[in-house]
Parts: C-alpha cells; sequence; structure tokens
C-alpha cells in the first residue's frame, strides 16, 4: 500500500468529528481555515462555535459591524485574519451574490486568503484537484519522504509543492488533504511524534534513519526585537479612564489601548514622569503615579518580545478620550489588555 493509500485508510477509521466537516459548505470551511491559521484547534473550536452562531451565513458577517467582529475575535491574536474575514464577506456578497467563488484562482484573490487556504477550500468543497500545504503536511511529507530542503526557502516550497501535487488522489481529494492536515496534527506532531503507532513507520524514512526530531529543516528567523511598553491607566475620580483607537498598520490595527509608552529600555517611576510631561499635560492637573506590576509582563509576538508594564495615574481632571471604566468591556482591546482589565477593574 503506497504513501496516499496508507493515509486515505487511516482517515477513514481516525477522521475527526469536527462541526465544519458535516457539510461542504464553502462558508463554514472558510470561516474554520481562517481562524485556525496560526491556531490549534482546541483553541479555536471555541471561536468557530461563537461565529457560527452569531454570523450563520457570509450575509450577516458582510453586514456586521467590524467593532463587534475584532471584540468576538479578541483572544486569538493575529487581527489582521479577523479584518480580512469582514473584508472578503463583503467582496462575496456584492461581487458574488453570496456564492463562494469555486476555484483556487479565483478564491486566491480574496482578502487574507492565501496558497494554503484557496487550496483547502477548493480541494474540499468543490474536489479541485489542489494540493493543501500547512505546517502539519510539510513536516509529515519532509519526514516520510527524508526531505532536508528548508521548508521556508524558496528551493524548498517549489519541490513540496510537487510532491504534494504527484501524490494526490484521483478521487475524494478534499478528504485526503484534510487526511493529511489530521495526521500530521495528532501522529505526526512537532515534538514527541507518535511514531509506535504510526500506520507509515516501516516506510518513513526519518523514523528508520532516527531523523524525526530533525526534520523538518526551516531557516532561522531574523533576531527578536525587544521592547518596552508602557500603558498608562488614568483614572479620574468619577471612574472614568482614557484609551485610544491604534490606526497604524500592525498587528493590532484597529484595537484599542490605554495611552502607551514605548522605549527600548526599562523606565522607572522618574524617568516615566518626564516622558509624561513631554508627551501629555499634565502640568495643569493634580496627579498621582503608582506603578500596577513591579515585575513586567512578558508577551511574545513573532518578531517582537514585549515587556510590559502598567501605571496608574490617578488624577484630578481628564480632558480627552474620556471612557467610563464599566464600559471598557465593550471595545475591542488585544488579548494582554483583555486579561489586564479583567483582573484589575
Amino acid at each position: 500500500m503506497n504513501f496516499t493509500s496508507q493515509i486515505d485508510n487511516w482517515y477513514s477509521k481516525n477522521k475527526r468529528d469536527l462541526p465544519w466537516r458535516k457539510n461542504k459548505d464553502p462558508y463554514s470551511v472558510w470561516l474554520s481555515e481562517i481562524i485556525l491559521q496560526q491556531t490549534q484547534i482546541q483553541q479555536g473550536l471555541p471561536y468557530y462555535t461563537k461565529f457560527m452562531q452569531k454570523y450563520p451565513d457570509v450575509f450577516s458577517l458582510a453586514t456586521a459591524n467590524e467593532q463587534e467582529i475584532l471584540k468576538l475575535w479578541q483572544g486569538l491574536g493575529y487581527y489582521s485574519r479577523a479584518r480580512n474575514l469582514h473584508k472578503t464577506a463583503k467582496i462575496i456578497v456584492s461581487n458574488y451574490n453570496g456564492v463562494f467563488p469555486k476555484t483556487y484562482l479565483q478564491l486566491l484573490k480574496l482578502p487574507g486568503i492565501g496558497k494554503y487556504t484557496a487550496s483547502a477550500i477548493s480541494s474540499i468543497c468543490y474536489e479541485e484537484k489542489q494540493a493543501v500545504l500547512d505546517g502539519n503536511v510539510f513536516r509529515l511529507l519532509s519526514r516520510y519522504f527524508g526531505m532536508d530542503i528548508p521548508i521556508n526557502s524558496s528551493q524548498g516550497i517549489k519541490a513540496f509543492e510537487k510532491l504534494s501535487h504527484d501524490l494526490l488522489p484521483k478521487i475524494n481529494i478534499g478528504d485526503y488533504n484534510q487526511a493529511l492536515m489530521d495526521f500530521g496534527s495528532t501522529i505526526c506532531k512537532p515534538k514527541m511524534a507518535k511514531c509506535e503507532i504510526c500506520v507509515l513507520q516501516d516506510g518513513c524514512n526519518a523514523h528508520v534513519n532516527k531523523t524525526t526530531s530533525l526534520l523538518p529543516v526551516k531557516i532561522k528567523k531574523h533576531k527578536v526585537l525587544i521592547k518596552h511598553f508602557n500603558f498608562i491607566i488614568f483614572i479620574d475620580p468619577y471612574n472614568n479612564t482614557q484609551i485610544e483607537q491604534r490606526n497604524d498598520k500592525g498587528i493590532w490595527q484597529k484595537l484599542y489601548q490605554f495611552p502607551l509608552i514605548i522605549t527600548d529600555k526599562e523606565l522607572n517611576v522618574n524617568e516615566l514622569i518626564n516622558q509624561l510631561e513631554i508627551s501629555t499635560p499634565l502640568s495643569n492637573s493634580k496627579y498621582d503615579v503608582e506603578l500596577i506590576n513591579a515585575k513586567p509582563e512578558i508577551h511574545n509576538l513573532t518578531h517582537r518580545k514585549l515587556f510590559i508594564k502598567y501605571w496608574k495615574i490617578q488624577i484630578d481632571d481628564l480632558s480627552t478620550n474620556i471612557t467610563p471604566i464599566k464600559n471598557l468591556v465593550n471595545y475591542p482591546f488585544p488579548i494582554v489588555l483583555s486579561r489586564f482589565i479583567k483582573s484589575y477593574f
């Protein structure tokens, strides 16, 4: 039995019962794929359920308020996914009358849909002959076939794309692609691969040569940048605070935050006050400064490591961006701030 047949046979007995697999509805498949990008199933499943309950079809999602979508997405990170989700829903309703495009090339034109997602939707929903390549599939193919070409190099991507396409079955392409993803995430795991129960072990190059832990190969990324984030929690006598919406194009775009001072090194209270006097008109008001967390909270992003301090400033008067503290729950914040709000207020 060859690789493809073994994978298909394994899937027929071990297929996971997931809600978007109950039918081949492109809306539910698309929604699940976007949510599960950079996210494990156990974390993403509750979000999928919440989104389907609130937005059961592409029409309801297209007419939703973006702030509501960002609020519902809160905690998943990579908020550009949520913004692109909304953009794509609008395009499908306005340009395609609510019907998802059926081909890989058409899907690829939509915001937030790359090669993997376009392949997944077109193969699962429409049986188009497209191979999927996500982290699970790269890892499985690399180990089984003993491929040590870096999976994040142009040469590696081309080699894996060709191999994955050559392995496609003639029928049931969608099921085969889902089988690869399931096998990679449950058996051929990044760490502690379950080689002892793997049905592919006899033909697996990595298992035979004891190189499972060495594959796949990846080119090391750039050095992580370290930044110190100082969030300023203004509180006036009436239990109001101050928040602002991020309008830059970073991962927290359009989310809300407390006023922020970013530095390359950790600030003490005197240094913070000096920074505040420059950026904030405090001189006309009486205020007291208190550090809420003596030990900075560490928050890891893809290319940055943040050391976060929260500074409480009790102030007599807030002149702009005044928000009652009780209303903070209505705004979409980055997960790190959402956790702080829940624990502090």
